[in-house]
């Protein structure tokens, strides 16, 4: 099967056979349909993420499947079940680290990968969904979209009425902008730096900020949500909550973090800044209850997906991220 392998830092992925490996104990064997791009594979691409050592290896967290064979202890899923990949743990097996076959050795990857047309991973990185889920809801519900609706539900708790400021109109920032509406956020702002990207925020029915928003222009909100992670954003986010406010940082930034005027974090019941990990979200519990929300017409992917490529078009995808034109980014599987 073809891979995405990533090879060596900072340079394109190699399109390369790669032989899979019979899944082993609480190992699932997975035909992929198709896969969303995070930017923690940018992340992983520049080094970023303690992988250097552990190259070549694969990529790649949230996705759609069918289950092609299980490994000894699985009991979750099913031989032609549809499945989500997804990184966050969930119930079941947590296996050894996969392993495939590449020029003529074998290497270790991730217990979940998604950037292959075939993929072992761990029983606990996938959830089954009815065969009748759309692919793309699926794939989103891996990392872009489940991170959104947990970040809001849970770490957030955003209530209907209250205010809302996204940082960054990228993949998690449209799957956010989709997540308030559903939240009742009234007012719903997005800051972006690329003037572009206007009407798609618009479509949202969110107001688009390309300056650095003050409160004289936005007012103050009662939740920031920071997809970015530079210092300049999670310094702006902070000067822009409400008494009592609450920052949810996303995005992870690369250097040193810091907030001017640090006693403005004690205005009204104590304003809040906390990093999430995917929002929190439990993959067994939260699926399942999104899907009814889509079953019911209350929740859509429409308008957070702005590219759809094929597979093989990846590293056109990922200059598509870095030169920050795209909201999410859908690959999709031959056959």
């Amino acid at each position: 099967m073809i891979a995405a392998v990533l090879r060596e830092l900072k340079a394109p992925l190699e399109l390369a056979e790669v032989g899979v490996r019979p899944p082993q104990l609480g190992q699932v064997k997975v035909r992929m349909i198709a896969t969303g791009i995070c930017g923690a594979q940018l992340a992983e691409i520049r080094g970023e993420k303690g992988n250097a050592k552990f190259l070549p290896h694969l990529l790649g967290h949230e996705g759609c499947g069918v289950v092609e064979e299980i490994g000894i202890g699985v009991s979750k899923v099913r031989p032609g079940g549809r499945v989500v990949l997804h990184w966050r743990k969930g119930d079941g097996i947590e296996s050894d680290f996969p392993r495939y076959r590449y020029e003529g050795r074998e290497i270790q990857s991730g217990k979940v990968v998604t950037f292959a047309e075939t993929v072992c991973v761990s029983e606990n990185r996938v959830t089954p969904v009815p065969d009748s889920t759309p692919a793309e809801l699926a794939a989103l519900l891996g990392c872009g979209l489940s991170t959104a609706l947990a970040t809001l539900e849970q770490e957030a708790a955003l209530k209907a009425g209250e205010t809302l400021l996204v940082i960054g109109a990228g993949g998690i920032g449209v799957n956010l902008l989709r997540a308030a509406e559903i939240a009742g956020a009234t007012e719903l702002t997005c800051w972006d730096a690329v003037p572009s990207k206007r009407e798609m925020v618009e479509g949202f029915k969110a107001r688009y900020v390309c300056e650095r928003p003050t409160p004289k222009v936005c007012g103050c909100f009662d939740v920031v949500v920071d997809t970015v992670g530079a210092s300049e954003t999670v310094e702006a986010g902070a000067k822009m909550l409400a008494p009592g406010g609450r920052m949810i940082l996303v995005g992870q930034p690369r250097g040193p973090v810091g907030v001017e005027h640090g006693g403005a974090l004690f205005a009204g019941e104590g304003q809040t800044i906390k990093a999430t990990q995917g929002g929190g979200f439990v993959p067994q519990r939260d699926i399942p209850r999104w899907l009814r929300l889509h079953r019911e017409g209350r929740l859509s992917t429409a308008g957070i997906i702005t590219h759809r490529l094929p597979f093989l078009e990846i590293n056109a995808a990922l200059d598509l991220m870095r030169a920050g034109k795209a909201g999410r980014v859908l690959l999709t599987f031959a056959g």
